[in-house]
């Protein structure tokens, strides 16, 4: 059946108007229905002018490192062994702060943590992460709880740590989250963890540090940093930062 002449006009300047809707608005405001992730906004420009802005996304919250929530702990050794250590740290930010005034006065192994965390200030983001992680793995030689204290499990702060350049895998930890603090990296990005390795079947302190929405594993072992999702061979027990202490469920403790 023919189209009359009239008709066919008005429905080619319909389908020109849509053209032109869609060069320079980026399609009607029903293509927001094929992309129900979108939310689009309109702004009203003049009188009669609609400029549809850009789309905004709802993006998840940042998870914690490895995936799974942890939950809190009220009691036992971890969380008791976290709160004095952090208790024992706030006493040497004072040490830290007369050092900053008065160098003559600083004990070597303050100027030696103050220095690596200097460096890692003059650097930002991944970078500041690496310097801190690689200064403290080198500065450290690794050394037991039994053979340096004569006790099986001793938890140093980082004064304590650098006095002698000696300690374990949790010394070397909390030297880099104590660092990584100082050195302007917030507090809800770090965090301190003990993990089981798989390999060689030991339990083992980490810190975990987020850039970029990535969790970054600051390892003793070694100088690079990986990606937590990367870390098949370490499942994690427990997590700490902020005086708590949370436990992973799903955690892996044979």
């Amino acid at each position: 059946m023919l189209v009359p002449y009239r008709f066919a006009n008005r429905l080619i300047g319909i389908v020109i108007a849509f053209a032109i809707q869609a060069a320079v608005f980026g399609g009607p405001e029903w293509s927001a229905f094929a992309r129900p992730d979108l939310s689009f906004h309109n702004e009203v420009i003049g009188r009669n002018h609609i400029i549809q802005t850009a789309p905004t996304v709802s993006l998840p919250p940042f998870s914690e490192p490895f995936g799974p929530t942890p939950v809190p702990l009220t009691g036992g050794e971890i969380l008791t062994k976290w709160r004095l250590v952090e208790l024992k740290i706030r006493g040497e930010m004072e040490t830290l702060d007369r050092c900053r005034t008065m160098l003559e006065f600083c004990p070597q192994g303050a100027q030696d943590f103050l220095a690596i965390i200097a460096e890692g200030r003059e650097r930002s983001g991944l970078a500041r992460i690496g310097i801190i992680n690689r200064a403290i793995n080198l500065a450290i030689k690794p050394m037991s709880d039994l053979a340096q204290w004569a006790v099986i499990d001793r938890w140093s702060t980082p004064l304590e740590t650098f006095t002698n350049h000696r300690g374990n895998c949790e010394d070397y930890a909390i030297a880099k989250y104590v660092a990584l603090k100082q050195a302007g990296v917030d507090d809800e990005d770090l965090r301190l963890i003990i993990v089981r390795d798989l390999v060689v079947r030991e339990d083992h302190a980490i810190v975990a540090a987020r850039w970029g929405g990535k969790w970054f594993i600051l390892d003793n072992r070694w100088l690079a940093l990986v990606e937590d999702n990367e870390m098949h061979r370490l499942r994690p027990l427990f997590v700490l930062n902020n005086d708590s202490v949370r436990q992973y469920i799903t955690a892996v403790t044979n």
